[in-house]
């Protein structure tokens, strides 16, 4: 059993979930007023994703807009979301540990090119996932 204690005491201590150009930060404009809630990093199709931290799988499907999507949940209000990818390797209910495969890297879901849209949220809100990654 893992201890999912959320992510507020691991700011600036976790690794990004894939290695990559970021196409897009979080908080720049995307369309009109809309901005965006998370980051798109540039990434080779079928690279690993890994995830950011323990939790558990939350969703593992396809979601319109997000393509096949993964979403962990690590406790105490922290979720974070993985999308556009071309196979998702773990399903609803399973425990995830830091760094562990969660998916590859596709363009599912009307992205352009390959590459990974990950969002942290807290309490449902998006956060700058540039506050826990380095």
């Amino acid at each position: 059993e893992i201890d999912l204690t959320g992510l507020s005491k691991l700011k600036r201590k976790l690794s990004w979930p894939v290695k990559g150009q970021m196409l897009h930060r979080f908080g720049t404009r995307k369309q009109g007023y809309l901005k965006w809630k998370g980051v798109l990093i540039s990434s080779p199709i079928s690279r690993q994703v890994q995830t950011i931290y323990n939790g558990t799988v939350l969703f593992s499907d396809w979601l319109k807009g997000y393509g096949l999507l993964t979403v962990i949940d690590h406790g105490n209000g922290y979720m974070s979301l993985y999308a556009h990818n071309q196979a998702l390797l773990k399903s609803v209910g399973e425990q995830v540990e830091s760094g562990e495969p969660i998916a590859l890297i596709g363009q599912s879901g009307g992205l352009k090119q390959p590459g990974l849209y990950f969002e942290i949220r807290h309490r449902g809100e998006a956060v700058n996932p540039k506050l826990w990654c380095r």
